[in-house]
């Protein structure tokens, strides 16, 4: 689906309250669940996984799969909270820093003044926390849960609660409350459109630079299996 379709899909599913778990898949992604069983699952048992990363798309076409279009996962979230701005939704944000969460609570906030925000708290919570902060989530009711955490913890939390959060639209968004909360700068056009957004990221996060070499990697393993290219390394 393009950009307008999921946005349709997504409000389908919050107007009939069905649960439904958004993957925004990019090869860093991808690359983690053929090598990770966990990860793998939670990304192959999500309700719908978008083609977040330029790579993603890449692969798509290569393989005679294309897709419409990217659909970024920070601009589908900015969608949906446009749409949730004109139907009165209510949101929950979920992840980053506890001053990073406070500020893009705000700063969305007062753009979205017709979203409900109806609570936010930090990633930063060991899994002995899970039940409260559950509980926390499954009191407020959001229409919409958006989670930032890292990586590997981020899909398989989402997984492991999405039945017992009770949220009709549930969406990992990476990185996407720093660029809200201002630390970090959204890549400008012209790096979107040629597919370097991956790049002006590690031109502000320079320590990203390990995590960026998994791009290569997945580019030859297109390349080299075709195909299979999604069959998981250590299946489980």
């Amino acid at each position: 689906m393009n950009m307008k379709e999921t946005v349709a899909y997504l409000t389908d599913a919050i107007e009939a309250r069905r649960s439904t778990r958004v993957i925004t898949g990019n090869p860093i992604m991808l690359m983690a669940g053929l090598e990770n069983p966990d990860f793998h699952r939670a990304l192959a048992t999500a309700d719908l996984v978008v083609p977040d990363g330029a790579g993603v798309v890449w692969a798509a076409s290569r393989l005679k799969q294309p897709v419409q279009e990217r659909v970024a996962g920070f601009d589908l979230m900015h969608e949906l909270l446009q749409e949730g701005d004109r139907k009165s939704w209510s949101a929950y944000l979920l992840g980053a820093s506890a001053d990073i969460i406070r500020t893009a609570h705000d700063n969305l906030k007062a753009k979205y003044p017709g979203v409900r925000f109806v609570g936010y708290r930090d990633g930063y919570f060991s899994d002995s926390e899970d039940e409260a902060v559950v509980a926390a989530i499954r009191e407020a009711n959001p229409d919409m849960l958006f989670v930032a955490r890292s990586t590997m913890n981020q899909e398989p939390w989402i997984e492991k609660y999405a039945q017992e959060l009770g949220v009709p639209v549930i969406m990992g968004v990476g990185g996407s409350f720093d660029v809200v909360a201002g630390k970090l700068k959204r890549a400008p056009a012209i790096f979107r459109k040629l597919s370097l957004e991956w790049f002006y990221r590690l031109l502000q996060e320079p320590t990203r630079y390990k995590r960026m070499l998994v791009l290569p990697r997945f580019a030859l393993k297109v390349i080299k299996d075709g195909e299979k290219v999604l069959k998981p390394i250590n299946p489980s």
